[in-house]
């Protein structure tokens, strides 16, 4: 095992993406302006950059793992047009509810549980104390302060929305809010 790096952990859909619902094509796969630059800053300065990602649209049968793989080679292909690269991609694709019997379960994955981000610890050269969850959700905070993970909510996809109308009734609050992913980087590399 090499030197241990330091991580972010990054939500997609509203973090990276606009979240445009249960995303299908991708045509409707759109990346915010700033996601390769924020991306590419945790790169240049040796930090792992690692996407967790519920999708449970999987599970409703609204699309198939495999488009969901298509989206994500996309998605690789033009962060690497702006000089980004994201080291792993974890995602979750069941739901308790689910209409396809074999993503129908309580699994330990789904945020806010915290299974995405053991097995990313489990496979990767993790600095364990230097650990920063970033999304657009109270339950991605919440998989972080699970982890011991520094956290910031961001206001981009749901954020300022849950943020506004939840936020007074959450025991505890993110450590950080940011505008979006570019100024949560901004956050990570100078605290």
């Amino acid at each position: 095992m090499g030197m241990k790096k330091p991580v972010v952990f990054i939500d997609r859909d509203g973090t990276i993406n606009v979240d445009g619902g249960y995303i299908n094509h991708a045509d409707n796969f759109i990346l915010y302006p700033f996601a390769a630059q924020a991306i590419r800053m945790l790169n240049t300065h040796g930090y792992l950059a690692v996407v967790v990602t519920n999708q449970s649209g999987i599970a409703k049968g609204f699309y198939t793992e495999e488009v969901m793989h298509e989206l994500h080679g996309e998605m690789k292909t033009r962060l690497a047009r702006g000089g980004a690269r994201v080291d792993a991609i974890y995602y979750c694709p069941h739901d308790p509810d689910a209409k396809i019997e074999q993503y129908r379960m309580v699994c330990r994955c789904r945020k806010p549980d915290t299974g995405m981000l053991e097995q990313a610890i489990a496979e990767l050269p993790i600095d364990t104390t230097r650990m920063t969850m970033v999304g657009d959700k109270y339950g991605d905070i919440q998989t972080g302060f699970k982890m011991n993970c520094r956290t910031i909510m961001l206001n981009t996809g749901y954020g300022a929305g849950e943020y506004r109308l939840k936020s007074s009734g959450w025991a505890r609050q993110p450590d950080y809010r940011a505008e979006n992913l570019l100024e949560a980087i901004g956050i990570v590399l100078n605290k």
